[in-house]
Parts: structure tokens; C-alpha cells; sequence
């Protein structure tokens, strides 16, 4: 499957004793069934075709297989809602250009209301979300919520589908980022799925910087299931395959869970909440197959806000608290920038704190500029950086008060932890403080003239969980913050259509597409050091698509390992940020800024016209290869062929200098114009003959690279 294309759509609802919704979505389908008391997962098929195309002998699965075979999974007051209920009413129109369905379920028992949400784009990912709405008369403590749940598929026969011997761990492969601490984003390796359950956590029980999606790769039939979780505190995904090593079958179920302290919320009578969304679909075929899917999906579904569209991919660069960011260093820094080519300038954290004070950043909470520090205001600074042709933003961190003071000025609206300890996060479930925050935000658009606004979450894994005493219960609020945060920055965005939204947070903290809906782009981490670098672009461009993913030349500790040309090609298959090749009082180094306006040119007139709708190939999909020894070759092209890029690196110890290359985005019936980057030369090759033959790259060396371009010879420029 080369391109992924809006292809069909539809709900496919078969009234009756026991109702089915068969949701079909480019070549995805997914059924469900209402059964005596519940809804239940009725399978998965990849390859278009409802689970009833043959009528007679329906190929959905057998419920008795799975122990927990619901489609969904709420505990209210300890009881679950997906047993005890009574189906109500199902109704499905188009809305904007898409398909909505919602399938209404009474739990007369408990009072509650359940609405499943399903929204189908066309490609072959869909979205569902979960509304629980609260008709008693009393409050209802909600301990559980999986957002989707149920048997996946069973297999059979494996005797014969695997007759040369099978080692019943290597039947799935799971798909996920290792680490959850900082600096280490985008670790994507698979694992062999063992009989029993398995699960991994995104930030409850974890650290915060796990994006939160992954793969369940089929061995044996070729699919893959992939899904992300448009959420930004706790959840947790697991999987139970049942099978053993004489059996000749296996089943595999799974859930996608929202967590926290209990309970994760209490409805108050009459009050709805609507969950976190799941992103989900079946594939046939590789990883990137799965890739380019989400990215379709994601693109035309998710991350569509037109005010938040940047389709510009303005190139960033932007000086911070590792300078002395006085107003001589700045202007300076601008015109290092914009000799390499940079568009827009941001000022960074320390803004706000006095002359020499810039260490001090993670006081916030004051937001404006240090009169000291800028004695003509940010205006100077404003003004400075768009005489050299580029636009001015500024660093914000609007959610946490680090002032000395927070405790005093601020003290009813800073959230507390689990253990009553009082942290920087400000409670933004108090309208109060919420109405400050996003206020803060608006004054300083506005006074300041921004054209971007950087926004930053230093919070701990802590912090993301504070509780409030609720009935007698310690009442989780990280469902109720979050609401709260992502409405705030829907209005913002929304007032200032205007203004580039850049996410970060400790660099990739929060990168899920729950909170990226409102921003352009968004950082994924704060490590620009190689090879760790290379392994989070390789791994977080993976989980979103490329041109939303931010990678910086230089600064952060960049300079300290590989060369310049493997510092720009890593962040080149981005949304490129620079930093700056020298301190001000340094002699510039004009070979050192030749390259880089090079290597800025290619990225402005070449590779960003093609990232808003490229297709994406990770020829070393698993990290773990790059850290065996083996190169890492990342590539972007033209759904139609067209045109494309391709960026080679060796690893520490490299073991080879003439690496093999067979492009992927390639139409064999081109010819092409294939341009090496290291020696600045061209040659024409056959599209069939790259695809037979491939390309070499000699790289003699460790943390080195070369960046190849293709384009088609009948309209490449000269």
C-alpha cells in the first residue's frame, strides 16, 4: 500500500434481536454486537470485506473465547456498566465530510447513561470516544474507564499456517516506546508477545514521556493493528493472547484504559464527561503501511484545526537561558540566524528574570519582560528580528508557578499531590486560576506582537495526578485538568488564528494528539546529542506525522557529538529549528554558515514542500538495530512518486562504508534525477532501476551521513 488515500466509508447497521455496527473505513472494518446485556467486539478484517459477506457463516468471533469480551470497560460505584445494560438507540449521519455514529446504551441499575462515538474519515484509521453521563440522583465514582476493549481475532489451524515449527511467543509482535524518561523519546522497538497479559503504561505508574500509541503485529497473517490515545495523563494498554504451546489456536483481546488515582472522576447527578479518543485501525501490511495510515488519519482528521495549520513550516531558531540573553547577544544571535536562514526568532525561557538571572527560568508565573534585561521592552527585540526578514516569538509555561512567592500569591490555586504536598501546577479545574492563565496567554499575544507562541510544561509525573477531597473520596483531576487545558488552548488558538502554536514540554512530555489538535508542531525532545537524536527522530516521527515534528540544529548539546551535516539532516525530515554556530564574541566561521545556508535552501525549496502529505519510510523501523551496529536510512516522498529524500547515518562503530539503499517511494515507470548531497552532484537513474538495483552510499565513518534527493528528471529543475 504505497499511498493512503480516502477511499470509503460507511456503517453498515443490521438492526434485530442482537443488533450489528459494522464500521468500514478505507480497507479497515471493525464489528460490534449487542448481545444480551452488552456490546461486544465482533472482530477485525483488513481487507474490506464485513464479517457477514458470507451471509450464511458470519466470521465473527466467538464470545466464549474471551473471558472479557466487552467493547468497553466502565466501573462505577465497583460495578462495570458493559454487563447490565439495555441498548437504547443508534443513529449515524455524515458530518463534515466524515461519518458519525452513536450507539446509545441505558444502565438502568446504576443510573447511567453510555454513548460510543465513532467517526470514520475514509482511511484506515477511525476515532471513538466514550460519553458517560451521570441520571441518578446521587454521585457516581468512576474507578474505570477503557475507552475501547474486547477480543482483537482468534486464529486457527496454526499447525498448518505455520507447519515447519512455531515458537507460540513469536506469534505477535507489540510495537512501543521503551523508555518513559526524558531525553530518550521515540525508543520504538518490538517485542514477542507471550501467552497471558501484557501491558505498558504511559505516565501513571511511569515516566511522562512515552507517547501513547502502539503496533500488534500479526507474524503469522501479516496485519497490524495500530492506535493512538489522544490523551494526555495516565493510560494503559494491554493485551491478553491466549494460546499455549500444544494448542493449535489462539485469541487475543485487548483494552485501552484511561488511568489515575481512584477514582478518576465522580459525576455529579446530571453532569456528562466525554473520554479521551482512540485513534485504531487494521492494516495490511508493514510497518510503514501502519505509519502512513495514521498519518493520513491523523492529518485529515486530528490534526486539522485550520487556525492551527502552519503551512508555512516557518523555519525556527531562537536563543534561550544557556546565553546571557542581554539585548547585545540577541541581536547578534539574529543575525547568525537569519545569515543561515532562518524565519521566525523566538525568545525562549528567562525573559522575565533580571540581567544574569536567566539560570533562574522555572521562576514563572510573572509574565512580563525585565525592564533591566530590556530596556526599550521586547519591542527592540521585535523589531530587530523582523528587519532581518524574520517573525518574533516568545516562550511561555502559563500552566506552573515556580515563583519563590507561588505559595503565598498564588496558594488557592496551586494543585496539590497525592501526599498533600503543594506543587507549581496550577489547578486549572479552579475557574479562577484557568481564567488567569489563558488570560496571561491572550495579554501577552497581544501586547508583545507575537507571530508564534511557545508553549512549555515542566510538570512532574506527580504533579499530573493531584487530587481534591470530593464526598469523602480523593477524587483524581487529571480527567477534569485536562478539559480544562485543552479548551483553553482550543479558544486561544481559535482568537489568534494567526499565531504559530508550538508545543513542548521537557521536551516530548506531552506529544499526544489530544493536546496537539490546537498547535502547529511540536517539540519531541529536548536531547540533540548523537546517536540518542537520531533514534528519537527515527522513533517520534513514527508517531506523528513528520512535518509536525520539531528537531533542532544545534544548541542543547548538540556540538558535542557527529558533525554538522549529521546535525542538519536529522532535523531536515522534520519542522526545522536552528541555533546558533558560534558565542557573539567568537569570529564567525563562514564555511561552517555556507553549509548550513546550503543545507537550509534544500530544506526551504526541496524537502518541506513535500512534508504536509508525504509518504514515510523507516527502512530501520526498530531502534534496537541502529544500537546493534546497523545505519539508520529515513525516507520522505511525494505520494505520487514525484520526488523525494532520503537521509543515511551510520551508527557508533559503524561495521560498513558502502551502505545498500532500495528506494521505497519511487514509480518504477520514471526516470529520475538523483542529487548526493556530500559530493553536490547528480546522476540519472531508471525507477526500475532503483527499485532492482537500489543505491549506494559510502560513508566511511561513525555518526556520518549523506542526504540523497530524487526527483523526476521531466520536471526536475536544473
Amino acid at each position: 500500500m504505497k499511498e493512503c488515500k480516502p477511499i470509503f466509508k460507511d456503517v453498515y447497521y443490521q438492526p434485530g434481536e442482537q443488533p450489528v455496527f459494522c464500521y468500514r473505513t478505507g480497507l479497515t472494518v471493525y464489528e460490534e454486537t449487542y448481545t444480551t446485556g452488552g456490546l461486544v467486539s465482533s472482530g477485525w478484517n483488513a481487507a474490506g470485506y464485513p464479517l457477514n459477506v458470507l451471509t450464511g457463516y458470519p466470521s465473527r468471533l466467538n464470545t466464549s473465547r474471551f473471558y472479557e469480551p466487552f467493547a468497553f470497560d466502565i466501573v462505577a460505584d465497583g460495578a462495570a456498566l458493559n454487563r447490565d445494560t439495555e441498548f437504547k438507540s443508534f443513529e449515524s449521519h455524515e458530518c463534515n465530510g466524515n461519518i458519525c455514529s452513536e450507539l446509545t446504551l441505558d444502565c438502568p441499575s446504576r443510573g447511567a447513561e453510555i454513548k460510543i462515538s465513532t467517526i470514520l474519515d475514509g482511511t484506515e484509521v477511525f476515532e471513538r470516544f466514550l460519553t458517560i453521563t451521570n441520571k441518578s440522583d446521587k454521585p457516581m465514582a468512576i474507578s474505570k474507564i477503557a475507552v475501547m476493549a474486547g477480543g482483537i481475532e482468534t486464529m486457527g489451524g496454526l499447525s498448518e499456517k505455520a507447519p515447519f515449527g512455531r515458537d507460540i511467543n513469536k506469534l505477535y509482535s507489540l510495537g512501543y516506546f521503551d523508555r518513559t524518561d526524558g531525553n530518550t523519546e521515540g525508543d520504538f522497538s518490538w517485542h514477542d508477545l507471550a501467552p497471558d497479559g501484557s501491558y505498558f503504561d504511559c505516565r501513571y505508574n511511569r515516566g511522562r514521556h512515552r507517547h501513547p500509541m502502539f503496533m500488534l503485529r500479526n507474524n503469522v497473517m501479516g496485519t497490524i493493528l495500530t492506535a493512538q490515545l489522544g490523551w494526555s495523563a495516565g493510560c494503559r494498554f494491554s493485551f491478553d493472547l491466549n494460546t499455549h504451546a500444544e494448542a493449535d489456536g489462539a485469541a487475543i483481546s485487548f483494552k485501552a484504559e484511561i488511568t489515575g488515582y481512584k477514582p478518576l472522576i465522580i459525576l455529579e447527578p446530571g453532569e456528562s464527561r466525554v473520554s479521551p479518543s482512540i485513534h485504531i485501525g487494521m492494516i495490511a501490511g508493514g510497518f510503514d503501511d501502519a505509519v502512513n495510515a495514521m498519518n493520513a488519519h491523523l492529518r485529515r482528521s486530528v490534526l486539522n484545526l485550520p487556525e492551527a495549520a502552519e503551512p508555512q513550516m516557518y523555519v525556527g531558531a531562537g536563543m534561550g537561558p544557556e546565553h546571557d540573553m542581554s539585548v547585545e547577544t540577541t541581536k547578534q544571535f539574529i543575525e547568525q540566524l537569519a545569515r543561515m536562514g532562518a524565519e521566525i526568532f523566538i525568545v525562549d525561557a528567562g525573559w522575565y528574570n533580571k540581567p544574569g538571572e536567566q539560570g533562574r527560568w522555572g521562576e514563572t508565573g510573572d509574565w512580563h519582560y525585565d525592564p533591566d534585561r530590556y530596556p526599550n521592552g521586547l519591542t527592540e527585540i521585535r523589531d530587530y528580528a523582523r528587519a532581518h526578514g524574520m517573525k518574533f516569538g516568545l516562550w511561555m509555561e502559563p500552566e506552573r508557578i515556580g515563583l519563590p512567592s507561588a505559595s503565598e500569591k498564588y496558594s488557592g490555586w496551586l494543585s496539590r499531590r497525592a501526599d498533600g504536598s503543594l506543587s507549581g501546577l496550577l489547578d486549572m479545574t479552579n475557574p479562577e486560576a484557568a481564567a488567569w492563565a489563558e488570560e496571561q496567554v491572550a495579554r501577552c499575544i497581544t501586547e508583545y506582537k507575537m507571530d508564534l507562541l511557545r508553549i512549555d510544561y515542566n510538570i512532574s509525573s506527580a504533579e499530573y495526578f493531584h487530587v481534591k477531597n470530593k464526598y469523602g473520596m480523593m477524587e483524581d483531576q487529571s480527567i477534569r485538568h485536562f478539559d480544562a487545558v485543552y479548551k483553553m488552548y482550543k479558544r486561544l488558538k481559535l482568537r489568534f488564528p494567526d499565531v504559530v502554536f508550538e508545543n513542548c514540554a521537557s521536551g516530548g512530555a506531552r506529544t499526544d494528539v489530544g493536546i496537539l489538535r490546537y498547535f502547529s508542531h511540536t517539540w519531541v525532545s529536548d536531547n540533540q546529542v548523537a546517536p540518542v537524536s537520531l533514534m528519537i527522530t527515527n522513533g517520534m516521527t513514527a508517531a506523528l506525522p513528520p512535518e509536525r515534528v520539531d528537531r533542532l540544529v544545534s544548541g542543547m548539546g548538540c556540538h558535542t557529538a557527529a558533525d554538522l551535516a549529521f546535525h542538519f539532516r536529522n532535523a531536515m525530515l522534520g519542522h526545522l529549528s536552528l541555533n546558533v554556530l558560534g558565542p557573539r564574541t567568537a569570529v564567525m566561521n563562514d564555511a561552517a554558515f555556507e553549509f548550513a545556508a546550503h543545507e537550509v535552501a534544500i530544506y526551504k525549496n526541496f524537502i518541506r514542500k513535500i512534508l504536509p502529505d508525504c509518504l514515510i519510510f523507516h527502512h530501520t523501523e526498530d531502534n534496537r538495530a541502529f544500537k546493534r551496529g546497523e545505519p539508520v536510512i529515513i525516507e520522505e516522498s511525494s505520494p505520487d512518486g514525484s520526488r523525494g529524500v532520503i537521509a543515511v547515518f551510520t551508527p557508533c562503530l559503524s561495521k560498513q562504508d558502502n551502505i545498500a539503499i532500495i528506494p521505497r517511494g519511487v514509480d518504477p515507470s520514471k526516470t529520475y534525477k538523483v542529487y548526493f548531497d556530500n559530493s553536490r552532484s547528480s546522476a540519472i537513474y531508471e525507477g526500475s532501476s532503483l527499485i532492482r538495483d537500489g543505491l549506494k552510499a559510502y560513508i566511511p565513518s561513525s555518526l556520518s551521513s549523506e542526504l540523497i534527493l530524487y526527483e523526476d528528471a521531466a520536471t526536475a529543475e536544473n
